[in-house]
């Protein structure tokens, strides 16, 4: 760390949050992002910027009870963490997964405030979860606990406070149990959540949005290369909705998506990979991606995720989890001619791995811009709740589209002006640091 006043923010996140590994690793690779900036600009220290931007407005933890199918009473943990509202409420998912604990939920808290002033839109950043995991649960014992988890949560959260989404292990069914309990306690109907039903204020394209917009912005980065995703051969994580509709973009687009994983391995198809199929799988049967071998006969099953990274494509996409994807597997892409990975997921690759692609001038799109088209897709849903109407998807994909190609030049040219050029990771990062930090300013020390 170059900058004395940055390393020592640093050195006290880490002191004053010990342990919290991924909220560490969020943190340093925003803050080394932003040494120039501070350099250039003496009054941001001067009004304390970094020290409050890295420190949580406020952070909830409370315990989930509820009954399962056999009677038993279980207990879980629930968090929120409402980060920085300088742009407008909070603006983050819900995670539902055994893995979730303050530090995970820190740093994705931490993130959405950059991915949010990235969008352009009023929003400010937060994240919440809980360490239940919906896999292998009966819908009932979903909805005693989306009820349970509402019933704390309620009181913190509204339409101009803190609006929250789904994420992992949050989908449909867990937004819609949410929504009702919330609308039972509160007698009010508002947009406090996004990721709802089309039939209760939900937005045409939010599905695909992530998916969607992941592909917009690797679309554009490809530009810059004088190319496209026309005969491109695409490699992409995950088989949930981010994969689905990133597959299903990339295919649109000309691609051949040649892989998709679950947490239990991969398949390989070399025809290209069946969306539909995935689709069913997934979102019907609730099925684990091996299956797909049994409909696919030219189709492969390897069981583990981190081999997905060997298989030659020109298009990586990471959309799974966080640290999916180590520097092993980067220096494995980039040998076999990778030339753009975007992230899906958030923080999908290790900060090893990033090197590794901006070593190599492979086109790297961080996650905090390249998945920004879920969240600024559900920002467009709060504006269509709070006007009582319903945008085509035509409107609402023309409208996410727009959105990742001004992400792409918000970071492209930041980079160039703080003397990084071509580095996205440094760009998206500076871009929606300075919009925060001006309002920041405005608002005085609060």
């Amino acid at each position: 760390m170059s900058n004395e006043y940055v390393g020592k923010v640093l050195e006290s996140v880490k002191k004053r949050y010990p342990g919290e590994a991924e909220f560490h690793q969020a943190v340093t690779e925003v803050l080394e992002s932003l040494v120039p900036v501070i350099e250039k600009n003496k009054d941001l220290e001067e009004a304390g910027i970094l020290e409050r931007i890295v420190e949580p407005e406020r952070q909830i933890i409370f315990r989930v009870p509820w009954v399962d199918d056999k009677g038993k009473v279980q207990v879980n943990r629930g968090l929120r963490v409402q980060y920085n509202s300088a742009l407008g409420p909070y603006k983050g998912g819900i995670r539902f997964h055994p893995s979730v604990n303050t530090s995970i939920i820190k740093f994705l808290g931490f993130e959405q405030i950059f991915k949010n002033s990235l969008t352009g839109l009023m929003m400010g950043g937060g994240k919440g979860g809980a360490d239940f995991d919906p896999k292998g649960k009966s819908d009932n014992e979903v909805m005693r606990f989306c009820q349970s988890f509402m019933t704390e949560l309620y009181r913190h959260i509204d339409a101009d406070t803190d609006v929250p989404a789904g994420d992992i292990g949050v989908g449909g069914r867990e937004i819609g149990f949410m929504f009702g309990q919330y609308k039972r306690i509160k007698n009010i109907w508002h947009g406090v959540l996004t990721g709802k039903g089309l039939n209760y204020g939900g937005s045409l394209a939010r599905t695909e949005a992530t998916g969607y917009g992941c592909v917009y912005f690797c679309e554009e980065m490809l530009k810059d290369r004088k190319t496209s995703f026309e005969g491109k051969k695409v490699v992409i994580s995950g088989s949930g909705n981010v994969a689905i509709y990133a597959a299903q973009k990339a295919q649109a687009l000309g691609a051949k998506v040649l892989a998709v994983s679950d947490s239990g391995g991969f398949v390989y198809d070399p025809d290209g990979i069946k969306v539909d199929i995935v689709k069913d799988l997934k979102e019907v049967k609730r099925a684990r991606i091996s299956e797909y071998v049994k409909e696919v006969k030219s189709a492969k099953y390897t069981e583990g995720c981190s081999k997905i990274w060997e298989i030659p494509c020109d298009v990586a996409l990471p959309c799974a989890t966080q640290n999916e994807l180590d520097g092993k597997s980067a220096e494995m892409l980039v040998k076999n001619g990778c030339i753009a990975v975007a992230e899906g997921a958030n923080m999908p690759s290790t900060p090893e791995a990033v090197q590794v692609f901006l070593k190599a001038k492979v086109a790297f799109g961080p996650g905090k811009a390249a998945n920004a088209g879920g969240v600024a897709t559900s920002g467009l849903e709060m504006a269509q709740d709070s006007q009582r109407l319903m945008w085509s998807f035509e409107e609402v994909d023309k409208k996410l589209h727009q959105i990742m190609i001004n992400i792409h030049k918000s970071a492209k040219n930041a980079a160039e002006e703080y003397g990084t050029a071509g580095n996205l990771v440094n760009g998206a990062n500076i871009a929606g640091f300075m919009k925060v930090a001006g309002v920041m300013k405005s608002n005085g020390v609060i």
